[in-house]
């Protein structure tokens, strides 16, 4: 089966889907295979890259160690 073929039945199928957060990711899915590679971030997910890279210059960090062991602890107490 060639490249046509697989797209017009996977066109035809989708015509049937009436699951919203299937065709949701599906959506998803195409539209980072069609771009290339190449994501496109939101402006919340700018931000958030540039608050974390602020964070880091600044050496607001936590070392991996101690978050697990945070983690380990409130995880216990539960």
């Amino acid at each position: 089966m060639g490249v046509l073929e697989i797209r017009q039945e996977i066109l035809n199928q989708l015509d049937y889907i009436e699951d919203i957060s299937f065709l949701k990711a599906i959506k998803s899915l195409v539209e980072s295979k069609a771009k290339d590679g190449v994501y496109i971030l939101s402006d919340e997910q700018k931000e958030r890259i540039y608050q974390a890279r602020l964070q880091f210059l600044n050496n607001e960090t936590i070392d991996n160690q101690i978050v697990e062991e945070e983690i380990e602890l409130w995880l216990k107490s539960k």
